[in-house]
C-alpha cells in the first residue's frame, strides 16, 4: 500500500513537480499549469496530476511562484478591529473569499483615535509587498484622502466612498438603498411617518442609512422627526427607546442596526407600548438571534458573503490582469426580512396598556405570525 509522500524521486525531502509530473506521466510544463488553473489542459490529465500531487502530498511553492510572477500572492485588509456584527461578519466573508483566491491574507487593524489611521495601515501592508488591498474601515477619520499617492496596486474598498484612482474597485455599497427600503416598508403599512434611531455619524454605514431614511419621508413629503443617535449597542437602544416612548405620536422606528431595536423594544415594553401593535420597528443586519426575540424582528439582511466573494474576485482580475478593465460590479442585492414586529399602525390608541386596535396587514394577514416565520423580499 502506497503511503502519501512515499513515492519520492528526491529522497526524504519535499516532493517537487518534478516528481508530480514522473507519477503522472506528464511534462513539469503540464503540471506547472494544472497547479496555476491554466486553461487547455484536458479533464483527464488533470485528474491525473491532481491525484499524483496528492499521493506525494506536492503544494505548491509560493515562495518560487512569487518569484517568477513578481507578486507575494497575497492580499492585504485594513478593518477597524472590532466585534461588531456588520465589520466583524464582513471580515469573515473576505477571509473566506481569498482562501478560494490561493492567495495569502494579512490583516492590519486600526483603533478608533489612532492618529496613522488607514494611511499607516496601508503603508504597512505596502511595505510587505501585497498585491493588493481591501480597506474595510467603517469609520471616518478625515486621513484617507490622499491613500491614493501610495502604492500602485489595485484597492478594493468595502463599504466606504471611493478612493479616486482608476485602479480603486467599490463593493458593498448601498447601505442607502437598504434604508430606503426599510422606511418604504413601514410607509406602507400606513404609517404618517418614521423615526429614525441612528448609529454613531463617524460611520459611513451610519451616515448612509440616515439619508437613506431621510430622502425617503421627503420624497414622500412627510414630517421627518428628530433623530436619536446611539453607539450600535443593546444599551443605546434602550436608552433610546425610554426616550421615544414619551411620544404618544410615534408609531414606528427604524434603528441602524439590530442591537439597537432589541434594546428600543424592551424599552418600548416597559413602557407599554406594544410591538407591533402600538409600534413598529425595522432593524438592520439580520443577526442571527434577530428571528427568536420577542416580537421576531423585521430587518434588513446584509449580503456580506456575496459582497466579499464578488469583490475580492474584482480585486484579483485587477491584480492578474493590471492593463485589462476592471470587471463591472453588480448591484447588492436588497433584501428585507419580514417578520413580527412590523404591522399596520393602531387606528385607536388608549394611554398605558390599554388595546390598540389595527387593521390587518396588506395581504390579509390578521396578526403577525406566532412562530417566528418571515417572508424576504429580495
Amino acid at each position: 500500500m502506497t503511503t502519501r509522500g512515499a513515492r519520492r524521486g528526491n529522497g526524504s525531502g519535499a516532493p517537487r513537480s518534478v516528481d508530480v509530473a514522473r507519477l503522472a506521466g506528464v511534462s513539469q510544463k503540464t503540471v506547472s499549469r494544472v497547479y496555476n488553473d491554466e486553461p487547455y489542459v484536458s479533464a483527464e490529465v488533470r485528474r491525473r496530476v491532481l491525484e499524483a500531487g496528492e499521493e506525494l502530498g506536492y503544494r505548491l511553492n509560493n515562495a518560487a511562484r512569487a518569484l517568477a510572477s513578481g507578486r507575494t500572492r497575497s492580499i492585504g485588509v485594513v478593518t477597524l478591529g472590532t466585534a461588531l456584527y456588520g465589520p466583524a461578519s464582513l471580515i469573515m466573508g473576505v477571509e473566506r473569499a481569498v482562501r478560494d483566491t490561493g492567495y495569502a491574507l494579512r490583516v492590519v487593524n486600526t483603533l478608533e483615535g489612532d492618529p496613522t489611521g488607514v494611511a499607516g495601515a496601508v503603508d504597512s501592508l505596502l511595505e510587505q509587498g501585497v498585491d493588493g488591498i481591501v480597506i474595510s474601515e467603517p469609520i471616518d477619520d478625515g486621513r484617507g484622502e490622499n491613500l491614493t499617492a501610495r502604492g500602485d496596486v489595485p484597492v478594493l474598498v468595502l463599504g466606504s466612498p471611493t478612493l479616486s484612482t482608476s485602479r480603486t474597485l467599490a463593493a458593498g455599497v448601498g447601505a442607502d438603498l437598504m434604508a430606503r427600503t426599510a422606511t418604504e416598508h413601514l410607509l406602507e403599512l400606513g404609517h404618517e411617518t418614521v423615526h429614525h434611531l441612528a448609529g454613531p455619524q463617524q460611520w459611513y454605514a451610519a451616515r448612509d442609512r440616515l439619508e437613506g431614511w431621510r430622502a425617503t419621508l421627503a420624497a414622500h413629503g412627510r414630517r421627518i422627526p428628530d433623530v436619536v443617535e446611539g453607539d450600535w449597542s443593546a444599551a443605546t437602544g434602550y436608552k433610546a427607546g425610554r426616550e421615544l416612548a414619551a411620544d404618544g405620536d410615534m408609531t414606528a422606528v427604524f434603528a441602524a442596526n439590530d442591537d439597537m431595536a432589541i434594546g428600543l423594544i424592551r424599552a418600548l415594553a416597559e413602557a407599554g407600548r406594544r410591538v407591533p401593535e402600538d409600534v413598529s420597528v425595522v432593524g438592520f443586519d439580520d443577526i442571527p438571534v434577530a428571528a427568536y426575540v420577542t416580537p421576531p424582528l423585521t430587518t434588513m439582511r446584509q449580503p456580506f458573503d456575496t459582497v466579499a466573494q464578488e469583490g475580492l474576485k474584482r480585486l484579483v482580475h485587477s491584480i492578474e490582469n493590471p492593463d485589462a478593465p476592471p470587471l463591472p460590479a453588480s448591484e447588492p442585492p436588497v433584501d428585507l426580512v419580514v417578520r413580527a414586529s412590523t404591522a399596520p399602525p393602531p387606528t385607536r390608541k388608549t394611554p398605558g396598556r390599554g388595546r390598540s386596535l389595527a387593521p390587518s396587514p396588506a395581504g390579509g394577514r390578521s396578526g403577525p405570525p406566532l412562530d417566528g416565520g418571515a417572508s424576504t423580499y429580495g
